[in-house]
């Protein structure tokens, strides 16, 4: 029970976006934590619009800063989802929380079926009834900011009430009928996620910019008096400052494909625009308690942190949880990979007079102690079963007469991999590295890495491939990954110069093609402990740039460009887009449409795994690199042209 006799001394934002709102918030998961540690906040939630991707790098920057992680989602609701034409591309927007690991697990399959093929309408999509399913008690839910149902509700045309300049133009849009409709709504709501999960939101942060919000913070806060429903404060953070308004404009202006010079003028003219108040006001950053006690009452801001304490903290993230490799029966996992080994070592080093039945022998007293290393490290870590499953994947590409890779970068330097035949390289042979693949020491008691062995297969046969790993492992546990295209670089000072027309097409690429590729220097950015590719071309290529933007000797900008590529700066690394990666495949224990949101790809119908490789990692699922390589597909046509010959 929310003891409203005692003053607040603090605030907890419930309703925020990072940069996992593609093009619409600002925020990286890091930036918000130092935000939050800043203003003193003890705990924060995650509610992007849509998904629940950011959820691992968000949980995990808020830990490190010792602020407790809320996850959420910000679902889009359509009144009928069997309907999919222009005329119900409209959605509303209710905010969900988990208030524990359960509720993250309904979290996730409520994420995974608004992407199914039935829902899924340019964006996830859900109605009430389908969310209904996942309501069990463990998911607390508000509404009544601007765009959702309790909003929209009060008024007969709430689009218009919503651009109204003031606040007696607003009034004239309210429904006859808005008491009723809106007890109804929130009765409805409320018996769908249970009494006491249930809150009327007041979000009043832009009113000055939106007079329709205070209408609907008016009538809400009588219908909480009414129905004893509660009401809580929220923000709509989407980034970090006031003064970080000016980049997340230039996102909105990319996803809108417009610049910056044409949204004035059409707001100037009148005009409505898409997504018009993060146009004309500084206010979705993330506020200060100062700040919300000015325009919200005592027991809104106390509810806030009255949900917080509601929502449990607990863990998503877990060790690497290898699946079961079949293994003989007479045979544990290490034991096998150890007899493979064995095998390995009579076939390709004492048959091939590499090694002798000397121990004492100079050569083979050397893979003797590589072996000995290699397995000691691969048993202490438990990753015995991931050498059986790669060597498993890789027979079944040689057994379908398709042509496997010898092996890629640092995983030749394992000789585990070359007598099992996963590489087809002699590391002791060529001087290879072990701790080059696989270094141990990085290793801590909370957590083991894996090892990257990079399958490489011809491109041609990489779906069958996959096919055959789902067979193996299970259809609904084994599948392909999300992964997010970044504004580094090039692309984020080329946006920023096309969101404020500073110079024409010609001149942009001349300016921008200075700029090298990341990847081309991510050696040297990581030595530097530097993240911008721009500032580090800077730096160490500044004739390339000097008639544009230079470092002076305080580290300050100079120059004509030097605003924009200040700007550029700071939106490097937000992401942009969402894509399929082009390599990898995760495998779980679980079904993954439980443990991880599934979502629709891109371009097309099917379903992947809705989270970054790296996530999927931390939270234990095992990921392999399956590369299809159009150089084999080749070489594999040149052998059948040779009649079967080797080449």
């Amino acid at each position: 029970m929310l003891d409203t006799t005692t003053r607040p001394d603090n605030w907890t934002p419930l309703h925020l976006h990072t940069h996992y709102s593609l093009l619409d918030g600002l925020s990286k998961p890091h930036q918000v934590a130092e935000r939050c540690k800043e203003l003193g906040y003890t705990s924060c939630a995650i509610t992007d619009h849509g998904t629940i991707s950011g959820a691992v790098s968000f949980t995990s920057a808020m830990k490190k800063a010792g602020i407790k992680p809320i996850l959420g989602c910000e679902f889009y609701l359509t009144e009928d989802l069997s309907v999919k034409d222009k005329a119900n591309r409209f959605l509303s927007h209710l905010v969900v929380l988990a208030k524990n690991k359960e509720g993250w697990h309904r979290l996730i399959e409520a994420t995974s079926a608004s992407n199914e093929k039935e829902n899924y309408y340019f964006k996830p999509r859900l109605d009430l009834d389908t969310l209904a399913n996942y309501a069990d008690g463990n998911l607390i839910a508000f509404s009544g900011h601007i765009g959702s149902d309790m909003a929209n509700v009060i008024f007969d045309d709430f689009k218009s009430a919503y651009n109204a300049e003031s606040y007696d133009e607003a009034k004239q849009f309210i429904a006859k009928d808005w008491l009723e409709k809106s007890e109804a709504l929130a009765k409805k709501y409320q018996s769908i996620f249970g009494d006491g999960n249930f809150f009327l939101e007041i979000q009043v942060i832009d009113q000055e910019n939106c007079p329709a919000s205070t209408l609907v913070a008016e009538g809400l806060r009588y219908l909480s008096r009414k129905t004893g429903i509660p009401c809580v404060a929220t923000a709509d953070s989407h980034y970090p400052r006031r003064e970080d308004a000016a980049d997340q404009r230039v996102l909105l202006c990319a996803a809108m494909k417009t610049t910056y010079r044409k949204v004035k003028k059409r707001l100037d003219a009148g005009e409505d625009v898409g997504l018009s108040g993060f146009f004309k006001s500084f206010n979705y950053h993330i506020p200060s308690f100062e700040e919300m006690s000015e325009i919200h009452t005592d027991e809104e801001i106390l509810n806030a942190n009255f949900i917080a304490d509601m929502c449990e903290e607990y863990e998503i993230l877990g060790e690497p949880m290898l699946p079961k490799f079949p293994c003989p029966e007479e045979y544990t996992e290490d034991g096998f990979l150890r007899e493979l080994c064995r095998q390995g070592w009579k076939e390709k080093l004492l048959d091939k007079g590499k090694v002798t039945k000397n121990p004492d022998d100079e050569s083979t007293s050397k893979y003797l102690e590589r072996i000995k290393e290699e397995l000691s490290v691969i048993s202490g870590a438990n990753l015995a079963g991931y050498f059986l499953i790669v060597k498993d994947i890789v027979e079944s590409v040689s057994k379908n007469s398709w042509l496997p890779g010898p092996g890629r970068g640092s995983a030749a330097g394992c000789l585990v991999s070359y007598l099992i035949g996963v590489t087809q390289v002699d590391p002791i042979e060529y001087g290879l590295i072990f701790e080059r693949f696989y270094n141990a020491g990085r290793n801590t008691k909370d957590r083991v890495s894996l090892p990257d062995i990079d399958i490489d297969v011809p491109a041609s046969k990489r779906d069958d491939v996959i096919g055959y790993i789902k067979k193996t492992y299970g259809e609904g546990r084994v599948g392909q990954m999300i992964t997010f295209g970044r504004l580094q670089g090039r692309s984020a000072l080329k946006e920023v110069l096309r969101v404020h027309d500073a110079c024409s097409y010609e001149e942009m690429n001349r300016i921008t093609k200075s700029l090298p590729h990341e990847a081309d220097i991510s050696d040297q950015l990581q030595e530097m402990d530097e993240s911008s590719v721009i500032m580090w071309t800077l730096h160490n290529q500044p004739e390339q740039l000097k008639d544009y933007c230079r470092i002076r000797e305080n580290g300050s900008l100079d120059g004509p460009y030097a605003k924009y590529f200040e700007q550029a700066m700071r939106i490097e690394g937000t992401y942009k887009s969402q894509g399929k990666h082009a390599a990898g495949v995760v495998i779980s224990l679980e079904e993954l449409n439980r443990v991880c949101p599934m979502v629709k790809e891109t371009n097309g119908s099917a379903k992947i795994a809705g989270l970054e490789m790296s996530d999927l990692e931390a939270m234990g699922h095992v990921k392999f690199d399956i590369l299809g390589v159009n150089l084999l597909d080749k070489m594999m046509s040149i052998q059948s042209t040779l009649g079967g010959q080797n080449v």
